[in-house]
């Protein structure tokens, strides 16, 4: 049966009617409307959480309309992020806008560099939901930014240079007993050639972890970008866990578990897994902060393993009889090492913390007969300092 006229007419007013949204329901949609949170399934946010401004400033954003009290924190960005030290405020308070947005402007502008932040939001520390880059700590992650400018540009990715590849492995530790991981970088070429290369060990600081020195430090992009200058030799450059399982009555950097790793079993991994130079001669070890220390313990006094040594912002003297112990119990191996290291690097900002312990840990390498290049920069015990040791540090490599 064909349906009649006055039939469909009615459908077609019954539909008309269900599509006519109620008065309450309209409602609804503008107040979902004027929220800052995306609206339906694949939505995405139409805010930028990280914002430079021309004048060098940066804004951040977060969407968090049940929050009551947000603030965007760094220890990365003191003093246009107050990092808190001292007891002072830590971060900058934000002010959220009727849709649920909280912003806020740094009053001083951000020298070009990478950084890391997060948001605490009611007390509790948060990354950035819409970052793309995070960094690792020992505990917790951060989000990261680059501002763009050219006192940072050689340890940011640049599209026209050959880059190598960064590898996460994982490997026993038979010293340890517990599984371990390093990031491995490798230089252009490498996965389709068959050269050999020497390696540099390079340890993160007490903080951070094993991709600090690639997440953050940017250390693939500063030898991406002095290889396409000529300006350091290739290498694999392997990046370790620098924390091991805590021994009772002993300290985190006195702790030798470090060293029994790295000798025992991370080495000789490297050695079998990547087409390494596998002696003294094509081999170096670095470090910032504890990475510093571990150097000074576990390389400086292995000139059988290592023949050039860097160490960033970290010395002795911090505690009573720290040198003289540390100068008796390595009094033979030091002593080779002053005959038979071709590098000792070492650089100390003069606001740093530990900038106390660079005289006596000078003086006691002038006394075993170790002589080092020394950098003394300005600021303090920050990445933007240990970039910068890096990218001074690689050239002077295997030379």
């Amino acid at each position: 049966m064909r349906p009649t006229t006055t039939r469909i007419a009615g459908l077609a007013t019954v539909l008309a009617i269900l599509a006519i949204p109620s008065a309450p329901a309209l409602a609804q949609d503008d107040q979902e409307a004027a929220s800052c949170l995306p609206q339906g399934m694949f939505a995405v946010p139409d805010y930028a959480s990280v914002e430079p401004l021309p004048d060098g400033r940066v804004t951040f954003r977060i969407c968090a309309p049940q929050a009551d009290n947000v603030r965007v924190v760094s220890n990365d960005l003191d003093p246009a992020i107050p990092a808190g030290f001292g007891g002072g405020e830590r971060g900058l308070p934000m002010v959220q806008d009727a849709s649920g947005l909280w912003s806020v402007t740094t009053a001083l502008p951000i020298a070009p560099d990478t950084y890391r932040f997060n948001f605490e939001i009611d007390g509790a520390r948060v990354p950035d939901p819409l970052a793309t880059t995070f960094s690792r700590q020992r505990k917790g992650i951060n989000s990261t930014f680059e501002m763009p400018g050219e006192d940072g540009a050689f340890q940011t990715f640049r599209e026209n240079v050959p880059h190598g590849i960064v590898s996460r492995v994982e490997y026993v530790s038979g010293a340890l007993g517990a599984m371990r991981e390093a990031y491995v970088y490798t230089p252009p070429g490498y996965m389709n050639g068959s050269d050999r290369y020497p390696v540099l060990y390079l340890v993160h600081g007490a903080g951070d972890s094993a991709d600090s020195w690639t997440s953050v430090g940017h250390a693939n992009y500063i030898l991406d970008n002095l290889l396409a200058q000529d300006g350091a030799e290739e290498m694999i450059i392997v990046m370790p866990f620098g924390h091991t399982p805590v021994v009772e009555g002993m300290e985190m950097l006195t702790n030798s578990g470090f060293g029994d790793d790295l000798h025992g079993d991370l080495i000789p991994y490297v050695d079998a897994t990547f087409r390494t130079i596998a002696d003294r001669d094509h081999r170096a070890m670095a470090g910032l902060s504890m990475g510093g220390a571990h150097t000074l313990r576990f390389g400086l006094t292995r000139p059988d393993v290592f023949s050039e040594v860097g160490i960033f912002s970290m010395g002795f003297g911090m505690q009573p009889g720290e040198v003289e112990s540390y100068a008796k119990d390595n009094a033979e191996a030091l002593s080779r090492a002053g005959e038979e290291m071709d590098l000792v690097y070492y650089a100390m900002g003069t606001d740093d913390f530990l900038y106390e312990t660079v005289a006596p840990t000078r003086a006691m390498m002038d006394a075993q007969g170790i002589s080092h290049i020394y950098n003394e920069s300005d600021g303090g015990h920050t990445w933007i300092n240990w970039r910068r040791y890096l990218r001074d540090f690689l050239p002077r490599l295997f030379r």
